[in-house]
């Protein structure tokens, strides 16, 4: 947040004494509750040396009120934030299907969802918006940005962008669409035994498109899954808990929320469940949160699932929205979630004026995992408390190697012009390649030409060195271009140690309880 320049006049100076004294005589004051509030809201009504109408007064103070309550997730809404807050959370919109983010003042696109409008226009990775219906960027924020963006299914927007190596904007005229991002953007089968299912989100399909997904899976023979929860931050709860419900007898619990007061609701698993034996592997990382913590821990907790990769966010505050008069609301938080085994999934964390201090840390030690808080498993298995929910089996993901850092460190203060030339180059080789193609030499040196051209300066020593990474750069956005999603997962396998670690530990079991025995022989 920037803070107002401000100038001191010497006539401040001056009259400084004067002030500090009648400080003085108004500290002896009693300042206790309601009389505290009254005197500042007054002197400030009177004697500031800006008008502050009575309807503003109230407002700053209500704010400042909810600000000091240092929960990071509450808010107060003014009319037109809630017609906005509802907007985004009710989950439908006309839009153009690509994902923005603001780069040090430029609206950037980052990602372009397949069957859009956005892809179907031809929009790029890396394209920076700079026009939308002949208004200028220049100085929006990206809120701003988005709100023009989005609008009534069917209506019309142009947008203008420009795109590094091309000197002209690139200017589009949009049908603005429902867009749906899928949860489940593709379901795929290792060796012909292992399923694997990565949940991006928790929206209001995802229960549908996770069990159309275990149908299938299972219908083709897997003998176990790979529920994929690994960056998911959540969404809808009520999806979490039908997708719990797929796996766990009819009245287990599944999770439970508990008020101020004691007030306690509690989750239980209804009906049949759609595959209740199949071995399975949950994946979690660092930003694994809220709602896929929810999966994550009923499946630990019933001995359903074993938990595998680094420990999830931490993330378990229920917020409630209060309507108030006016057309204003409140939202802030009323309750925790915990799993079955009791476990709060909150875990406590650092905020100042609802910023998050400290990053996710999710690769703990022994002696750490050791320091949490201690629950039993349904079948009496140690799973651990403290906020979050600690894989049963620690895999770290891998890291890049020194050179390969140094590569990435040369690259990133142009990596727009990195990633939009990678791009490019891979949109054309796409309709050379055949699945199993290998990136060679030639296209190496034909990127670091087109690189070199783009004003991406790196030494070509160390280009030679990082070949590796770059393969595995080019060679992964090649497969996704020509071949889709499971392609290149299946391409990734190699470099992602954790989901490698899930598909053997399937191999080797029968059952979950030969799963959840590799834990007990980990430790």
């Amino acid at each position: 947040m920037t803070h107002p320049f401000r100038r001191a006049a010497i006539v401040g100076v001056a009259l400084l004494p004067l002030a500090a004294s009648a400080f003085i005589v108004e500290s002896a004051r009693d300042r206790s509750g309601p009389h505290l509030f009254d005197e500042v809201l007054s002197l400030v009504s009177d004697r500031f040396v800006d008008t502050v109408s009575n309807a503003a007064l109230y407002e700053k103070a209500a704010r400042g009120l909810v600000r000091e309550l240092q929960d990071p997730y509450a808010a107060l809404y003014s009319p037109k934030e809630l017609q906005d807050f509802t907007r985004q959370t009710g989950g439908r919109y006309g839009g153009l299907g690509m994902l923005v983010e603001d780069q040090e003042g430029a609206i950037v696109v980052t990602r372009v969802y397949p069957h859009t409008p956005a892809e179907a226009a031809g929009v790029h990775e890396g394209d920076h918006i700079v026009g939308v219906d002949q208004q200028t960027t220049r100085g929006m924020k990206l809120v701003q940005v988005t709100d023009l963006l989005k609008g009534t299914p069917g209506t019309s927007v142009h947008v203008s962008f420009a795109r590094p190596g091309v000197s002209a904007p690139v200017d589009f005229t949009f049908t603005r669409a429902v867009i749906h991002i899928p949860a489940v953007p593709f379901a795929m089968m290792f060796d012909g035994k292992v399923g694997y299912i990565p949940l991006q989100q928790f929206n209001e399909t995802s229960a549908n498109e996770f069990e159309d997904a275990v149908r299938r899976l299972t219908r083709d023979g897997a003998h176990g899954l790979v529920i994929d929860l690994r960056g998911n931050g959540g969404g809808i709860v009520d999806q979490a808990i039908a997708i719990s419900n797929l796996f766990l007898r009819n009245g287990q619990q599944i999770a439970s929320v508990r008020a101020r007061g004691g007030d306690t609701q509690v989750y239980l698993a209804k009906g049949d469940p759609v595959a209740p034996t199949i071995p399975l592997v949950v994946l979690t990382d660092g930003y694994t949160a809220s709602a896929s913590e929810i999966v994550a821990g009923a499946l630990q907790d019933h001995d359903r699932a074993l938990v595998l990769g680094t420990t999830s966010f931490g993330k378990g505050l229920v917020q409630s929205l209060f309507p108030l008069d006016g057309g204003w609301a409140l939202k802030m938080t009323t309750a925790k979630w915990y799993t079955p085994s009791g476990r709060s999934i909150q875990k406590e964390r650092k905020f100042i004026d609802g910023r998050l201090l400290d990053e996710p840390d999710s690769v703990e030690t022994d002696s750490a995992r050791r320091a949490r808080p201690t629950f039993k498993s349904d079948a009496g298995r140690v799973v651990y408390g403290g906020g979050g929910i600690t894989p049963d089996i620690v895999v770290r993901p891998d890291t890049l190697d020194s050179t390969e850092q140094a590569f990435v460190k040369a690259v990133t203060p142009k990596s727009q012009e990195f990633y939009v030339t990678l791009y490019n180059y891979a949109f054309e080789l796409k309709s050379q390649v055949q699945p199993g193609f290998t990136v060679g030499e030639p296209w190496r040196d034909e990127l670091f030409k087109r690189l070199t051209a783009a004003g991406v300066t790196v030494d070509r020593g160390l280009y030679d060195r990082a070949a590796s990474e770059v393969d595995r750069l080019l060679g992964d956005r090649v497969a996704r271009l020509a071949f889709g999603d499971s392609t290149a997962k299946r391409r990734e396998l190699d470099d992602d140690v954790q989901l490698e670690r899930a598909i053997e530990i399937i191999r080797k079991g029968q059952t979950q309880a030969d799963l959840l025995a590799t834990a007990s022989a980990a430790h």
